[in-house]
């Protein structure tokens, strides 16, 4: 089984940035694609970007151009580099893993982080 710790939460500025950080334990997930998640009160839960085991990266059109994901698979770390926060970006973030495949859906994911707040004040 695969363990994900979500880091680097918090309260920031509108324009400000904000680095999240998740460390994995147990298997490896080297050979998965990593993915980073939102869900913001009374909405559902949607992807925000994905990293596949090459590095190839998908961001979600809400993000792109302010976020950036990155992996270091020797560190077994995926970091969500988010740059030009605005209060619509207040949500909990979540990190997954477990598709061979990119994919954007929660339903490809099988393990999941316990989430970090991020709260952008206007």
């Amino acid at each position: 089984q695969v363990q994900l710790v979500e880091s680097g939460g918090g309260l920031v500025q509108a324009g400000g940035s904000l680095r999240l950080s998740c460390l994995s334990s147990g298997r490896a997930t080297t050979n998965y694609v990593m993915g980073w998640f939102r869900q913001a009160p009374g909405k559902e839960q949607e992807n925000v970007g994905i990293i596949s085991q090459t590095g190839d990266k998908y961001y979600a059109d809400s993000v792109k151009g302010r976020f950036v994901i990155s992996r270091d698979n020797a560190k077994r770390t995926v970091d969500l580099h988010m740059n030009s926060l605005k209060p619509e970006d207040t949500a909990v973030y979540y990190c997954a893993t477990g598709s061979l495949l990119p994919s954007t859906a929660v339903s490809a994911y099988s393990s999941w982080g316990q989430g970090t707040q991020v709260t952008v004040s206007s």
